[in-house]
């Protein structure tokens, strides 16, 4: 398939480049002695995980440990309330071990950090997620473990808070700025600066310097190939849209690589929060502009000197001033749509699929489900396959406070 004269059978081939670059976004954008750090990193990586013994082993964590391949679900009381006669399906990340996809990519980094002889595993946090699962993959393998998280969304998710403890990582509080995701990646930033002689950096997204736009979308791409295989099976045929949310963006990357080859529309789904107004949304790619912030350059939200800009999203996982590189790049091509939905839409989706389909959505993964039913209404017929990334139990005591029961 060819699009924008990007071939895309050859596309995981050519992209990103030798130098980290999709197009003119991406690179690595850091100091000289970090730079060291990252291309031990990057070497490793093109070196370790092209053996036969790491495939293997990383296979085996995945079907023995996270319950590998996880299910695509039928929709079908939710599909036959909208009424147009459109199918919609889910893909079942929050069934992973832990409850969401950053298990996938955080096996991956961890096995790497154990075949490279490091100790410790440093990453952030904004949902908990990501930090549950980093934890998680420390304990597996016998590695120390570092979380940074913003006071703010240490408040908001204080369930993944205590599961992070209880498997022995250390949660480290950020008050600066905001004290949401940005200051956390800043912080965790500066600490493994400090530490990365002994310490592996496990970025939560297909965000930050080369190689880990490219890593983390490459152990998030099982999520795609899954779908696709799994889609085919149960019905025949490709869905006519997948679509998943996009903070920094790793579940949805890890869903549209199975796809991006394939006759098939593809939405990326942005936070717009309370509004078009900046520090009201999180949504870079609609409202961002070029620019370069944590060792990559992409899209993101600028303020009135060029800074990255205050964001807020209801769901921690999403309010973050940039996305990544590959997602800037696909953007500027049109391969993939990115469009919003506002808080509003997301909170009610969340009941929607809590109540008609007994499935509790994290609130990252009820702005693509939003998404998915206005764009089941727009469709005269077909079906939408969306990236459900994560399960809800997180968000049910911050929904409650804050929306009540529905």
């Amino acid at each position: 398939m060819k699009f924008n004269n990007i071939e895309f059978d050859t596309y995981f081939k050519n992209y990103p480049d030798h130098n980290g670059f999709f197009g003119k976004y991406g690179g690595s954008y850091i100091p000289p002695e970090l730079q060291v750090a990252m291309d031990e990193i990057a070497e490793a990586y093109q070196t370790i995980c092209k053996s036969s013994k790491f495939i293997a082993e990383l296979r085996k964590i995945r079907r023995e440990f996270q319950g590998r391949p996880t299910p695509i679900s039928h929709l079908e009381r939710l599909s036959s309330s909208i009424g147009t006669g459109v199918q919609l399906y889910v893909k079942r990340e929050d069934l992973n071990h832990t409850g969401a996809h950053k298990l996938n990519h955080c096996m991956g980094e961890a096995l790497l950090a154990k075949y490279m002889g490091k100790k410790k595993v440093i990453a952030e946090t904004g949902a908990g997620q990501h930090g549950v699962a980093l934890a998680t993959a420390a304990a597996y393998f016998g590695l120390k473990c570092d979380i940074y998280m913003g006071s703010v969304d240490i408040k908001k998710q204080a369930p993944n808070v205590a599961r992070m403890k209880i498997l022995g990582a250390r949660v480290i509080e950020v008050t600066d700025g905001l004290a949401t995701l940005k200051e956390a990646v800043d912080a965790a930033f500066a600490a493994y600066c400090k530490e990365y002689r002994d310490a592996i950096y496990c970025i939560g997204s297909v965000v930050g310097p080369h190689p880990f736009p490219m890593m983390v979308r490459d152990f998030q791409s099982v999520v795609g190939i899954e779908a696709r295989e799994q889609f085919l099976d149960m019905t025949g045929e490709l869905p006519d849209a997948v679509v998943a949310c996009v903070g920094g963006g790793s579940n949805a990357m890890g869903l549209f690589s199975g796809f991006l080859n394939d006759p098939v529309d593809i939405y990326g789904v942005e936070p717009l929060g309370r509004g078009i107004k900046m520090g009201d949304h999180a949504a870079s790619l609609t409202y961002g502009e070029e620019g370069i912030m944590h060792g990559f350059n992409s899209i993101m939200l600028k303020d009135e000197n060029g800074e990255p800009a205050p964001v807020y999203s209801v769901a921690s996982g999403l309010d973050y001033p940039s996305c990544g590189p590959e997602h800037a790049f696909l953007h500027d091509l049109g391969r993939v749509k990115y469009d919003v939905v506002n808080d509003d839409e997301t909170i009610d989706a969340f009941y929607t699929l809590s109540r008609l389909e007994g499935i509790i959505p994290a609130i990252e993964s009820s702005h693509a489900v939003a998404y998915g039913m206005k764009l089941a209404k727009t469709m005269g017929k077909g079906a939408v396959l969306i990236n459900l990334s994560g399960r809800g139990d997180k968000d049910m005591d911050y929904i409650i406070e804050k929306y009540g029961i529905r």
